[in-house]
């Protein structure tokens, strides 16, 4: 990750991070995308919307939800539906989920309170910051998706300024 966007080999693709800026001190809700190096452990994709990026990708389903209350044992891992507990639905009605990439922050043993879920996920717009996961133009993440292997790395250094501009919803990733 540069300021000028994710470096994927010789590509720099613009994105957008949290609406808490990049931080090194990352806790649940508080908007932030953290700083460090982290694995991609999962690919997901709507088969209704999109073509499967690629062959390791699985398929988001009805009911598919993904677990944010830190005092649950299923915290920061994907569940289903009926849960009853604080999650937020894979499943989404606009085309941010349509293809996500998962990363290994606070996963597979979450530590409660530290975050759920750093996504890399389709932008709603360009720069519009996101609720802690890094975001970007649908055909960029789809070729990203595309290239990607289970475990390579995305590193998210210190920058000394993001640009971090209108506040996102409180309410879910976006």
């Amino acid at each position: 990750m540069t300021p000028m966007g994710l470096r994927a080999g010789s590509r720099i693709i613009p994105c957008a991070v949290g609406r808490g800026g990049i931080r090194a001190d990352k806790r649940e809700g508080d908007g932030a995308t953290p700083i460090g190096r982290h694995r991609i452990v999962g690919l997901l994709y709507r088969p209704d919307r999109v073509a499967r990026p690629n062959g390791w990708a699985r398929p988001i389903l009805p009911g598919d939800l993904w677990c944010d209350a830190s005092d649950h044992a299923a915290y920061n891992h994907p569940v289903r539906a009926p849960f009853g507990p604080s999650h937020e639905a894979m499943r989404r009605a606009d085309p941010l989920y349509d293809i996500v990439l998962v990363t290994d922050w606070n996963w597979p043993q979450a530590r409660p309170g530290m975050g759920s879920a750093i996504f890399l996920h389709q932008w709603r717009r360009p720069g519009f910051p996101t609720a802690g996961c890094i975001a970007m133009a649908r055909r960029d993440l789809i070729w990203l998706a595309s290239a990607v292997v289970p475990g390579d790395v995305l590193e998210i250094p210190a920058l000394p300024r993001w640009p971090a501009r209108k506040p996102a919803s409180r309410h879910g990733k976006d």
